[in-house]
């Protein structure tokens, strides 16, 4: 008799376990998500689900429409099965997001969201800028920590938005993507602890930005990007053809004083703030007497249209520790541009502000599939250490930048370490146009496969110490 009371309080306990599991698993065709219904619809009853949390399913075959943007709260998991596709739908007009965390409008954390599966159609639907300054994607998450986005989709990327977008985050994972088309595939802002692996992209701009320091209406806030991740991943020929494979943009800012010269996207800080200029992209320079310090979106103030962009005091967002690993290059762009803006859009460095550093960039087993002859990498910003190891190079050097207000550049180490050269003939490793630049460059365990391989380095204005096993630079 004892055995089976224990027996049916073991079963009841499953049972009661089971149906707790089932409470957190939702089927969205349950609910009214389904292909037959419109995209009002089905953006009301997705996001009817998603206020639910637990694990969302969407399974029956088809495409969604959807019209508006779901936001999305903590511990929420939307898993997309095999032969869905989610498409945006202008019945309600354009729209930015399909998804945004909640916290990104109130600037507090999201915690423990997965998006697995998302097979989305831009479907024309593409607008610059939604209800978040600078927040541009598809998909955007900004305050977030613990976000995975797996087996994701994209071919149909127009010009305005990015498509996945990721700012102010902690451990973030993407991983198993196929993106196509004209703008950025993965824009990430400030953030630490992120991998990015397994992506195939043919994008006309750039197909992985770090943009720790960004145009005005590129990140919706300033700040560093570290200990990062990018693997296996492959950068295919696009029609359109700008940007990089990964771009690298720092920037520096100066304490606000009197009189101080600002032009658009300048940031400064002032009464504990970080404030940036919102001007007409024409490059004039205004004078501001006011020292802004108000705490509403934005305000002009002497003629200058100010937005409050944070609440933080720091002067620099830099990149550092970032590993590029098992990548292969069929695009003809520079694939690797680590860069300071200075145009109408942006100005990345305000001279006279603390040097944004880049430290530790590695590249391990690169591989150059194009004939492209341009750099493997532009530098147009102080970095520390740059490491290249396992990597298949044919003519693509190294090329250093003068940018307009950067007076000093400080030192960089590189070093490239077992990698095989394939070009024949002279070969330039490094050429510098910073005056001034001093460069550490060592390598060993070099291939040389090309006919009359002699390597050389053009030091310019500046100074490059040399200790290498390549014919044309050992000793």
């Amino acid at each position: 008799m004892k055995k089976i009371f224990l027996g049916l309080i073991i079963v009841l306990g499953c049972l009661q376990a089971n149906q707790t599991f089932a409470q957190n698993q939702l089927n969205a065709a349950d609910f009214g998500f389904l292909p037959t219904e419109s995209g009002i619809n089905n953006t009301k009853a997705l996001q009817a689900l998603v206020d639910k949390g637990g694990t969302i399913y969407i399974s029956k075959i088809g495409t969604y429409k959807i019209a508006g943007t779901v936001y999305i709260g903590d511990s929420t998991s939307l898993v997309f099965g095999d032969g869905t596709s989610l498409e945006k739908s202008a019945e309600n007009g354009k729209f930015a997001y399909v998804f945004l965390n909640k916290g990104a409008l109130t600037k507090t954390y999201n915690y423990h969201i997965s998006i697995i599966g998302l097979n989305l159609k831009v479907n024309g639907v593409d607008t610059w800028m939604g209800e978040v300054y600078g927040d541009r994607g598809h998909v955007s998450f900004i305050w977030v920590k613990d976000l995975k986005i797996e087996r994701f989709r994209c071919t149909d990327l127009a010009s305005g938005q990015f498509c996945i977008q990721v700012c102010t985050f902690e451990d973030l994972l993407i991983n198993d993507v196929i993106i196509k088309g004209k703008k950025d595939a993965i824009h990430l802002g400030r953030g630490k602890r992120f991998r990015i692996s397994n992506g195939v992209f043919e994008t006309g701009d750039d197909a992985i930005a770090l943009a720790a320091g960004d145009w005005i209406s590129g990140n919706p806030e300033l700040g560093d990007i570290e200990d990062g991740l990018i693997e296996n991943c492959y950068d295919l020929k696009a029609d359109k053809l700008e940007g990089a494979f990964a771009k690298i943009v720092p920037s520096a800012w100066v304490d606000w004083k009197p009189n101080i010269e600002v032009r658009h996207g300048d940031a400064v800080v002032s009464n504990g703030k970080i404030y940036r200029v919102l001007a007409a992209l024409d490059g004039k320079v205004y004078t501001s007497i006011t020292a802004p310090s108000f705490t509403e979106t934005s305000k002009e103030i002497d003629g200058i249209k100010w937005m409050l962009h944070q609440v933080d005091t720091f002067h620099t967002a830099v990149v550092r520790n970032v590993t590029f690993r098992d990548i292969y290059l069929e695009s003809i762009r520079v694939p690797f541009q680590i860069m300071c803006y200075d145009n109408n859009y942006s100005h990345s460095y305000y001279k006279g502000a603390r040097l944004p550093v880049q430290g530790n960039i590695h590249l391990d087993n690169i591989t150059v599939l194009s004939n492209n002859k341009k750099p493997l990498i532009n530098i147009s910003t102080p970095l520390d250490l740059l490491t290249i190891t396992n990597s298949t190079l044919k003519d693509n050097g190294i090329e250093f930048k003068q940018g307009r207000d950067m007076d000093e550049y400080l030192k960089t180490n590189i070093s490239i370490n077992n990698t095989t050269f394939t070009s024949g003939g002279n070969y330039t490793i490094i050429k510098n146009n910073i005056k001034g630049k001093v460069i550490k460059l060592r390598t060993s365990g070099s291939m040389e496969t090309g006919e009359n391989f002699k390597a050389n380095v053009e030091a310019g204005t500046g100074k490059i110490d040399v200790e290498s096993d390549l014919s044309g630079l050992k000793k």
